[in-house]
């Protein structure tokens, strides 16, 4: 039985949880005022690790950063032990940089005459083992498994005389060498005076005399490309996954999903085909996918029409037909040029529990109850308020950004991220009032307004979904005020706590509550 959900009308009458008070926590690669920003240096992909104690970053320039947590006790302790012995409680999760690798390099398709960047497109962490880190990073062709390990680095040290003492010796026998021709094999072009009658040895020899010793500094983590998954794709990838079977991955281009396993790089399986015979009747292209966290022959897709689908892997090897199809059908009349444009889906995530599926198009966020596919249970309202500025929009390119969505572990809230460096925070249990607009800065209540007015509540409401979150108009209820050059479209939650890293450029910020 599936455990209850934020769909669920039974537990409108439960209280509600308190809106959580968002607090500045650190910040990494901040930039000075005035600063320019490199475009080699603009992070592109975040993601925690299943435990949390880890994060990693990918940027334009085609590195990987990793960041572990400073802060981690031992689980198993109750907190009387910690008292007991004095452990002090730390305010927030702390990180610190542990290292960076160059994953991808910009290559050139000689064959298509294309240059393929080194942007990092995605980062997913794979399964712990002995101590190493695993994680898949990709561009837009192809993917590389990587492992970050601990490795100690050995020095001879102890070499051999005394300083004090072999300091003149040492002076003789070099200008004594470097008088004679050298020989292979150490040989001596004097062949009757081979030894340096200059040399003395005291009875008994040098005391100070000593073999070297291999001592082994400090660990530092080094990263290794284990395998590389290339040419599977003829299209730009835009997603990767990681199966819960821990064997085995999907990635997805524009037309495609190839299932791969970890250990073979040399071939994968195509189990999703949207390519039509004639490339004129193309009318929708794959924007997302990912695994159900759980079920390991369950996986869903999104498309630039705003459905998502459900495939079963059990079904066939080539999954043509879903098992379930979620999308919003619109209203009549309310079709405009930029309908469909809008309606495209940038970004899907499983609930923690696999029972929701969260999901980003330009204007809102939509949570879906997978027990049902009439509709969204909740609708939040992002960029309601720049539907008069979509010609604008349009012009300058901004109504394709990709925004990411993310939930918190426990399933209560959900975020995303908008124009002028801001996210927003909306709870998504029934009847549940909290928005929250906070700023990528060190002081992200800055830009907080007003809560926004109780919505009318009626019966539709319930059934059809709760929209929220439209009154907030943001930053400015015009969108006048916001720079479309500044954008956060990268973020993600803590598994387990109620922390949001984000990225702003080329700075992560992280948040607590």
């Amino acid at each position: 039985m599936d455990p209850p959900g934020p769909g669920d009308q039974g537990e409108a009458s439960q209280p509600q949880p308190q809106p959580l008070e968002w607090r500045f926590a650190q910040v990494f690669g901040e930039r000075a005022a005035g600063e320019d920003v490199q475009e080699v240096d603009i992070i592109s992909a975040i993601e925690f690790d299943k435990s949390g104690d880890h994060l990693a970053t990918g940027d334009k320039g085609g590195r990987v950063v990793l960041f572990e947590r400073t802060d981690v006790r031992d689980q198993n302790a109750s907190w009387r032990e910690l008292e007991r012995q004095d452990v002090p409680v730390t305010r927030h999760p702390e990180f610190r940089y542990k290292t960076e690798f160059q994953s991808h390099e910009p290559e050139f398709d000689y064959l298509k005459s294309l240059e393929i960047e080194e942007k990092i497109n995605k980062i997913k962490w794979c399964q712990t083992s002995n101590n190493a880190l695993s994680l898949l990073s990709t561009n837009d062709k192809t993917i590389k498994y990587w492992k970050v390990q601990e490795k100690k680095v050995k020095r001879v040290s102890v070499m051999n005389l005394d300083t004090s003492q072999s300091l003149g010796t040492s002076t003789a026998i070099a200008s004594t060498s470097s008088s004679k021709a050298p020989l292979p094999n150490g040989g001596c072009s004097d062949k009757f005076n081979c030894l340096n009658t200059n040399l003395s040895f005291p009875p008994g020899g040098y005391p100070s005399l000593r073999l070297p010793v291999v001592t082994s500094l400090e660990a530092s983590p080094v990263a290794r490309c284990r395998r590389v998954y290339a040419h599977a794709h003829d299209y730009h990838i835009n997603s990767i996954s990681n199966n819960s079977d821990g064997e085995t991955f999907i990635s997805a281009d524009d037309l495609r999903i190839n299932l791969w396993n970890l250990e073979i790089n040399s071939q994968s399986f195509n189990i999703v085909d949207v390519k039509p015979t004639n490339m004129e009747d193309l009318t929708e292209v794959i924007t997302c996918a990912e695994f159900h966290p759980i079920h390991c022959n369950t996986l869903a897709y999104s498309s630039s029409k705003g459905s998502i689908r459900l495939i079963d892997l059990r079904q066939s090897a080539l999954c043509d037909n879903h098992s379930k199809i979620f999308e919003e059908h619109e209203a009549p009349g309310s079709r405009s040029f930029f309908t469909e444009i809008i309606a495209s889906i940038s970004d899907i995530k499983f609930s923690r529990d696999g029972r929701h599926i969260l999901s980003r198009d330009y204007m809102t966020l939509k949570l879906w109850d997978l027990n049902m596919d009439s509709g969204p249970v909740s609708t939040f309202q992002v960029h309601e308020h720049l539907r008069p500025k979509l010609c604008d929009l349009y012009e300058n390119d901004s109504i394709f950004d990709k925004f990411e969505c993310c939930l918190s572990g426990d399933g209560l809230r959900v975020a995303t991220g908008s124009y002028g460096n801001i996210f927003r925070v909306f709870g998504c249990t029934p009847g549940s009032m909290e928005a929250t607009t906070l700023e990528a800065s060190r002081n992200p209540t800055r830009r907080q307004i007003a809560n926004p007015t109780r919505p009318t509540r009626t019966l539709t409401s319930f059934t059809r979904g709760v929209r929220r979150g439209g009154e907030n108009q943001g930053v400015d209820a015009n969108g006048n005020s916001l720079d479309f050059s500044t954008k956060l479209l990268h973020l993600a939650w803590h598994p387990t706590e109620n922390s949001i890293a984000c990225a702003a450029a080329n700075s992560l910020y992280m948040y607590y509550a």
